[in-house]
């Protein structure tokens, strides 16, 4: 009883460590982008978005180099599932997310296309060290891709960025104490991410040896939740100050490098590769597929995520979460549950989206 008290323990002195460091991480290097004037969507899409997903790549490198490959896989397919339905869904009931025609052009496709290539990847059962390069490779591309994009955006949005960030701010970059102290935060929320993966790793792992659960669902539910705690406040803190745009960014460039980058740096590191489980490529990943395609419709629609589309997000990651616990338990009541989501529940929102992205692009008289 000890133990099992001791990892709960653990697990939420990690998650504390990694919210904290994710928070250091990305205060020092937002002010260091901002010293080369990158505008505040690519700041979302890139220096946000990754330093949020810090904790991320922390914990599924450690597990990968722990051997336990499930926690790695369940943290990044749990957290991208995590950051679309949950985060988005609750900014979006907060506050209708308008996002910008650029950004559903460009991004949203990126999200998609790395999704399936993980499946793709994933079918023999393993990412190995030159599926982990591949990845990891997209994830240089892509960063050198909004870099490039964002040096040649328009004057309105070059204004944005005016805006955003004063023309003082950059100067502050050439300062020696301005720069020491942002290279200490970063240095000091990486050391933060380290310690509290440590943490949240050996206490999630010793919480699902005690009570029979596999490690796979552990990842999938509580790791993943916990890791995406940097992605929950900067997103809503970022939809409640009116930045939409970093708020939907920050979890589609997240998901993005959670996929290149923390999967492919944990294949790349680990000896014998990332197992990938057959639940996994049955069940989650396609669930991640289906998460990430049904963003497009929704954005398509007047380029807005509504309250009642984020209520549907919101929802669909409830369902998704009880039937990882039924799953978990054993509960022939999942059985029922999977059911009414296939047979009713997918098929109806499909056909809402379909007739609401439609109707988008009628002409208005």
């Amino acid at each position: 009883m000890s133990e099992t008290l001791w990892a709960w323990i653990s697990i939420a002195g990690g998650l504390a460590a990694l919210v904290g460091g994710g928070e250091l991480l990305v205060r020092g290097a937002s002010k260091l982008a901002a010293a080369v004037r990158i505008s505040p969507l690519v700041i979302g899409l890139t220096v946000v978005a990754f330093g949020t997903s810090a904790p991320e790549l922390a914990v599924s490198v450690q597990a990968s180099l722990a051997g336990s490959a499930d926690l790695a896989i369940g943290n990044v397919v749990g957290s991208n599932i995590f950051n679309v339905l949950f985060i988005l869904g609750l900014s979006a009931l907060i506050i209708p997310l308008i996002v910008s025609s650029e950004f559903i052009r460009r991004d949203v496709p990126v999200m998609i296309g790395v999704s399936v290539l993980l499946m793709s990847l994933s079918l023999d059962g393993r990412l190995g060290r030159l599926d982990g390069a591949l990845l990891f490779a997209g994830i240089v591309a892509y960063t050198s891709w909004c870099i490039r994009a964002s040096r040649s955006e328009s004057q309105a949005v070059q204004a944005e960025f005016a805006k955003e960030w004063p023309p003082e701010l950059p100067q502050l970059a050439h300062q020696r104490r301005s720069m020491a102290s942002n290279i200490a935060l970063i240095i000091g929320g990486l050391v933060l991410l380290v310690v509290g993966s440590n943490s949240l790793l050996d206490g999630a792992v010793t919480i699902a040896h005690s009570f029979g659960v596999s490690e796979l669902v552990i990842g999938l539910t509580i790791v993943a939740a916990g890791t995406s705690l940097p992605e929950v406040a900067t997103s809503i803190v970022a939809a409640l100050k009116g930045e939409r745009d970093i708020a939907v960014g920050n979890v589609v460039g997240s998901n993005i490098f959670n996929i290149l980058a923390v999967l492919g740096l944990s294949a790349l590191v680990a000896p014998a590769g990332v197992e990938v489980s057959n639940q996994a490529l049955n069940f989650d990943i396609p669930v991640m597929i289906a998460v990430a395609v049904a963003c497009w419709p929704i954005f398509i629609s007047g380029n807005l995520i509504a309250r009642w589309e984020g209520a549907v997000f919101f929802f669909y990651y409830v369902a998704y979460t009880g039937h990882m616990v039924l799953e978990a338990t054993g509960n022939e009541l999942r059985h029922t549950l999977s059911g009414i989501m296939l047979l009713f529940v997918v098929p109806l929102t499909v056909i809402t989206l379909a007739i609401s992205a439609w109707r988008s692009r009628i002409p208005t008289s």
